[in-house]
């Protein structure tokens, strides 16, 4: 498996407070609203509209289990749903940092996810029903931004 040098897209998307629902029987949960953003890159360019979250579960072992959902709204109109999957984790007093909202050099955790995307048929972005992504990803106080690479 081969994993694309560039990033095809970069995503920025603006995040509400975590709503910290405590620990349930899957691990201590966390649904983080998203309220918009931004998408720039070669082949798609556009915004993320509101209403999509992170559903999070941080697991016994300290990783945070990642599973996102939202639309992308490209320049020329075309509705994509992007489905992303990852992980999250690093030293204790890194994620305690990040937790804070600090800035946090992304070098000294990983997180990482796996993206499918579901789009128009008939759109310029058609191609994303064939791919899966892989973002590296960098945490903001509100926000969090993606580098999408394509595996080939």
């Amino acid at each position: 498996m081969l994993v694309a040098q560039s990033p095809f897209m970069h995503i920025h998307a603006e995040l509400a407070d975590s709503l910290e629902f405590g620990l349930t029987p899957m691990g201590t949960r966390r649904v983080i609203n998203i309220l918009g953003g931004t998408v720039s890159g070669e082949r798609v360019n556009g915004r993320i509209l509101p209403g999509g979250a992170d559903w999070q579960v941080i697991r016994s072992d300290a990783i945070a289990d990642i599973s996102a959902r939202y639309t992308i709204e490209t320049a020329a109109g075309a509705l994509v749903l992007v489905n992303s999957d990852g992980v999250r984790h690093g030293p204790a007093d890194v994620i305690a940092r990040l937790a804070r909202g600090e800035a946090v050099d992304p070098a000294l955790y990983y997180f990482r996810t796996a993206m499918r995307f579901e789009a128009p048929v008939d759109s310029d972005v058609a191609w994303l029903n064939g791919i899966i992504g892989v973002a590296t990803g960098r945490r903001e106080k509100n926000a969090v931004l993606l580098d999408v690479h394509a595996v080939v």
